[in-house]
């Protein structure tokens, strides 16, 4: 039975399988990764997963151009199966590209509805933290996320060519 839980070092092997899975220069939705971060060190992964703790937090200034954001990661016993992530607020780059909620499931875990139960949860998220409504966006040819999206509710607003290509853009009330 899957679970979400926060990111932990305890997993460190774990999510470098899973991230080995996706392959060099695959982005990751969900894990809050930047090309800069190390993560193959206990060291890097450490400080990785440290900022990802504190990005939930929402009594911490953060830097620039970044937005508070619970992450949770999508696990079956040792195996980490994917991630997602709740932004708490929209800046104007969110608003057009990235929207509140990302998720990415690992390649040999998909097909079996993990995303849109992890979805439905931080649906519930979203609403603790007040929001009434979120934003999910997904590229134009992802078919399986847009049905998963569909599914949770979503009702599209548009298609938009954005810095990072053509998304979808869906609506969520709450």
């Amino acid at each position: 039975m899957p679970e979400l839980i926060a990111p932990t070092v305890d997993l460190h092997a774990a999510w470098l399988e899973a991230h080995d899975e996706w392959g060099p220069g695959a982005h990751e939705d969900g894990f809050g990764l930047r090309p800069a971060d190390e993560v193959r060190s206990s060291g890097g992964f450490a400080t990785w997963v440290a900022r990802l703790i504190e990005q939930s937090d929402p009594t911490k200034p953060l830097e620039a151009g970044r937005a508070h954001c619970t992450y949770r990661w999508i696990v079956e016993g040792d195996q980490v199966l994917g991630g997602i992530a709740l932004r708490h607020a929209l800046d104007d780059f969110l608003l057009r590209v990235g929207g509140h909620i990302g998720y990415g499931i690992r390649p040999s875990a998909r097909r079996r509805g993990l995303a849109g139960w992890a979805l439905g949860r931080m649906l519930d998220e979203a609403r603790t933290l007040g929001l009434d409504r979120v934003l999910i966006t997904c590229e134009v040819a992802n078919v399986a996320s847009a049905r998963t999206i569909e599914r949770r509710g979503g009702i599209l607003e548009d298609v938009r060519d954005t810095e990072l290509g053509a998304v979808r853009r869906y609506w969520v009330q709450l």
